[in-house]
């Protein structure tokens, strides 16, 4: 479980991605950011609530969060929060209330203030995940939901082949290839404050699952 990954490179990896992310994952990515907003809206009910996005990138999901949300969203690129800037002011979303560039491992932000964190794409791309997910609980109401859509590594078969022959590629994205789904379910376990609401395999192909932790309640 060692930090294989240092932010240095995640950052000079996100900036070359800036200018052409969402033109080249945007819609590989789509299923997935869907479903991701429509948990978070789900716990949110009718009302709205407070919705932090860690991981915003460029802002291509702030658009499709229902407005009666109110919307913070964080990311460790400049350049990719540039991008997040132009787009609320585009779509002129006043229920964006903050962007900032934050460490997700060590967020500037108040305990138990969102009622959803939403990580896309980012769990997998941390030094250290489990203390980023750490990091998300201590910010959600009890009650609340933290929804990761990611890539998790398949235990065997064809797809399994297909991730090892990919790991190239992916460790330049700051993905890890071989993030299983049982790291998170350890986690989980050791934390004790959190259940498993939802494990359900996303497109393309399953290579992508949402996942939902709810925070217990006390």
């Amino acid at each position: 479980m060692g930090a294989d990954i240092d932010k240095s490179s995640v950052e000079r990896a996100y900036a070359r991605w800036a200018p052409v992310y969402d033109l080249v994952f945007g819609a590989v990515f789509d299923a997935g950011r869907r479903a991701a907003i429509m948990a978070a809206e789900e716990v949110c009910g009718p009302a709205g609530g407070r919705i932090l996005e860690v991981g915003v990138g460029t802002g291509i999901s702030l658009p499709e969060y229902a407005r009666k949300n109110r919307l913070v969203g964080i990311d460790l690129s400049e350049p990719m929060l540039r991008k997040a800037h132009e787009r609320v002011v585009e779509f002129k979303l006043g229920n964006v209330d903050a962007l900032a560039v934050m460490d997700a491992e060590r967020m500037a932000l108040p305990d138990r203030s969102f009622d959803v964190v939403v990580a896309q794409f980012v769990i997998t791309a941390v030094p250290h995940p489990e203390t980023t997910l750490d990091e998300f609980v201590r910010v959600t109401r009890p009650g609340g939901e933290i929804v990761l859509i990611n890539h998790i590594g398949a235990e065997a078969g064809p797809r399994r082949v297909f991730e090892l022959c990919f790991a190239p590629v992916a460790r330049r994205l700051g993905w890890r290839p071989e993030f299983r789904f049982g790291r998170l379910a350890d986690w989980a376990a050791r934390h004790g404050g959190v259940r498993l609401v939802e494990h359900r395999p996303m497109p393309p192909l399953g290579h992508f699952s949402l996942i939902r932790f709810a925070r217990i309640a006390g």
